[in-house]
Order: C-alpha cells, then sequence, then structure tokens
C-alpha cells in the first residue's frame, strides 16, 4: 500500500520529532561528492549498498528510489544548492507509519576533501518513531558503507 506523506520544507530537518545526524569525512572534493549526489542519481545503486533502483523524474525535480527489503519512495528535491546541499522529502512511500521525511547531505570543505553530513528527519506515529529511533545503529552503518564506497568509487574516477 502506497502512503502520501506531508509535505514538509527543508526547515522540518530542525524541526522533526526524530532526527538523526551522521558525519564523516572523505578524500574527494566537495563538487564531486555533489556531483554523485544530485547529478548522477542512477549511481547511488553503485555506491549505497541498500539502493536497489535510482532514477531522476521530472528533469531531476523528483525521484524514485528502491532499497533492498522492498521499500520504495517517491521524492522531491528541496535543495540542489552546488556543492553544499542536497535535500529530498519522500512524497510517497510503502513504509507504514511515516508522515513526513526529509533527507539533508550537507557538504563542506574538510582540507582537500569534504566532510559529509547526512540528516535523516522524520515524522509518523509511534511506533515508526520509535522504529526509526531504534535504527540509529543501523543507519549509521549504512551511512559510514556508503561514504567509504563513494570515496573509493571517486578515487578510482579521478574525482
Amino acid at each position: 500500500m502506497v502512503h502520501l506523506l506531508r509535505e514538509v520544507g527543508l526547515d522540518f530537518v530542525g524541526a522533526a520529532p526524530v532526527r538523526h545526524v551522521f558525519a564523516l569525512e572523505t578524500a574527494a572534493p566537495p563538487e564531486a561528492v555533489y556531483t554523485a549526489l544530485a547529478e548522477d542519481v542512477p549511481g547511488w545503486t553503485q555506491w549505497y549498498g541498500a539502493v536497489t533502483l535510482a532514477r531522476p523524474l521530472d528533469g531531476g525535480a523528483r525521484r524514485e528510489i528502491r532499497l533492498k527489503g522492498g521499500a520504495r519512495f517517491e521524492e522531491t528535491v528541496l535543495a540542489a544548492e552546488r556543492p553544499e546541499v542536497y535535500a529530498y522529502r519522500i512524497d510517497l512511500t510503502n513504509t507504514p507509519g511515516s508522515r513526513a521525511i526529509v533527507e539533508e547531505w550537507r557538504l563542506t570543505p574538510s582540507g582537500a576533501g569534504t566532510r559529509v553530513q547526512w540528516t535523516v528527519a522524520v515524522d509518523g506515529t509511534a511506533p515508526f518513531r520509535t522504529s526509526v529511533r531504534l535504527a540509529r545503529p543501523g543507519l549509521s552503518r549504512a551511512f559510514r558503507g556508503a561514504v567509504a564506497s563513494l570515496d573509493r568509487r571517486l578515487a578510482a574516477a579521478g574525482s
């Protein structure tokens, strides 16, 4: 069953009832990381292990994402500010209990590389919020693996 989520803006990242913030450093410069996040959406399947399908819609204004385990999302891009911020809101999902979800990727220079910060901001039913809180260690592992894989991919491409 598909659930239509509440339309929220970028300010939801700071106001959501449940927020997880993760950060890591990469050797790749912000421009290269931004390009991988915002402009090579299909490439997410190559570096983010949980993503099985990533496809831009409406000229990049929206995205379709599928994850291992069957979760599906249709998203609207809220911010695409090269090379600092890429954020999107989930509009439709098959994940029960969710009411609003925004993910923000914030990139800042760090030496010759980039500090990558990923914020997951959610609202939903009490059981959904609890499950997202309990999912923090798994989200952290997924983020660490994805950033490490992205960094290797960008190094091999000669970012």
